[in-house]
């Protein structure tokens, strides 16, 4: 019932707004097919894809030409995205990602809270390589499952099972952060503020959020040990489990070695970007191209294709037009005059301290981050606009950081959702330790802030 409801309010909306009876302003139809787009993508009218096939059409008869509207596919950022879904599945597929998240796991020599601490490590790894929060829950869950169904065996591990997996579900997200390909989201945030500063590279996009982004993870891990405190394990068995695991890996293949040669190639052609001057997304695309590459490649392109979420890139490249269609129209700066006469008179630091909290806030009942970016991340580079004292990076960065994790609901993100299937943790165990990690991430937030950027 829920989903007619929906559509019919939707086609209401298209009906009173852009039928040519009424004469609305640009403003108030961006406003409206803004609405109507949120409407399709939160109450999964349809699928993601074909919600965002329509999005198409309705700019496309309502705002841009065709044209334009399909330009947005030709974007560096969508190609961006393309290219590391090729790279992260040939990462996965090789089983070169389940070695690797072994082989750190291993380094916690088999105690709880240094096993917690390491799976924490593990997601930012992963997020160099898997650009992808869904990708990565999946991933670390299936291999942490298979170690705490041994260990239940002999022993009471709940609240080790618990930090593990509530851990996996805040962290998938906020690792995406860490590096400037490490989410769609992120890759997006990229290159939405890469048109604010064109010098923003890998390298400094690093300095300025993989800081922020470590200094909580030692946080969040000490707020675990004092709410869960993991339970004393055997250390010979919990090492003896993951070497087993290894085993079963057998040797390094030629396709794994290959892999990491191409990875590696990849990462040292990013930091290294500003002295090539090679774009990331074409660097991207060339190592896609490597993996498929005669002889030095690891699978055909038939296989390659496979790996391809074509659903999300028609959704990636509809975000972007969200964001241009709210540019184009002024409606932007208009929303931004209105918060502005309500921020009026407040220093920029108090400015920038009720953005974060009421992103914060509204993030909560937003599943999808990547569309609540395409609202906030432009408003917030347009209030930035109009603080003589701040530049608009320096709005825009907070925004994002406070747009990226759900602390408090399963319903807040896919990765939430994956991790609590497992069944090591309940929502209460969700909602007591997620107010205190939002509280931590909030003040992560203000301090780079205030003390960092």
């Amino acid at each position: 019932m829920k989903k007619p409801l929906l559509l019919i309010i939707t086609l209401f909306m298209y009906g009173l707004f852009f039928l040519p009876v009424f004469g609305w302003d640009d403003k108030w139809k961006a406003i409206a097919a803004l609405i109507i787009i949120q409407i399709l993508w939160i109450g999964k009218v349809f699928p993601l894809a074909f919600s965002s096939l329509i999005f198409i059409l309705l700019l496309s008869f309502h705002f841009f030409t065709y044209e334009q509207t399909l330009s947005y596919f030709s974007t560096g950022i969508v190609w961006l995205l393309f290219s590391t879904f090729i790279i992260s599945t040939a990462f996965i597929e090789t089983g070169l990602a389940s070695r690797v998240s072994l082989y750190m796991l291993r380094l916690s020599r088999g105690s709880g809270k240094a096993l917690i601490f390491i799976s924490f490590l593990l997601m930012l790894v992963l997020s160099i390589l898997i650009p992808s929060n869904v990708g990565k829950g999946s991933l670390v869950s299936s291999v942490l499952d298979s170690l705490m169904k041994s260990l239940k065996k002999i022993g009471d591990v709940r609240h080790l099972g618990k930090s593990l997996f509530i851990g996996i579900a805040y962290l998938a997200a906020i690792s995406g952060a860490f590096v400037a390909t490490g989410a769609s989201s992120t890759i997006y945030a990229f290159g939405i503020m890469n048109e604010v500063s064109p010098d923003l590279n890998y390298i400094k996009w690093f300095i300025l959020f993989g800081i922020p982004v470590l200094l909580f993870i030692l946080i969040l891990w000490v707020i675990f040990l004092f709410v869960f405190p993991p339970e004393k394990i055997d250390r010979k068995l919990l090492l003896t489990l993951i070497e087993r695991k290894i085993g079963e890996l057998g040797p390094f293949s030629t396709n794994e070695k290959k892999v990491m040669c191409i990875i590696g190639g990849t990462l040292v052609l990013w930091v290294t970007q500003p002295l090539h001057g090679y774009s990331i997304p074409q660097i991207g695309l060339l190592g896609a191209c490597v993996t498929v590459f005669p002889f030095a490649g690891v699978w055909s392109w038939e296989q390659a294709r496979k790996s391809i979420d074509w659903d999300l890139i028609l959704f990636f490249a509809s975000t972007l037009m969200v964001s241009g269609m709210l540019i184009r129209t002024d409606t932007i700066n208009w929303m931004a005059a209105g918060l502005n006469s309500i921020l009026a008179g407040h220093s920029p630091w108090v400015v920038i301290l009720i953005l974060v909290i009421s992103t914060s806030v509204i993030r909560v009942v937003f599943v999808n981050i990547l569309g609540f970016l395409t609202i906030m991340l432009p408003l917030a580079i347009t209030i930035g606009n109009s603080i003589p004292a701040l530049s608009p990076l320096h709005i825009a960065m907070p925004v994002f950081l406070a747009c990226v994790p759900g602390f408090f609901l399963v319903t807040q993100s896919p990765v939430h959702l994956i991790s609590y299937t497992y069944g090591y943790f309940t929502d209460k165990d969700l909602l007591r330790v997620g107010w205190i990690a939002s509280v931590a991430w909030t003040g992560v937030i203000l301090g780079a802030v205030f003390f960092y950027w």
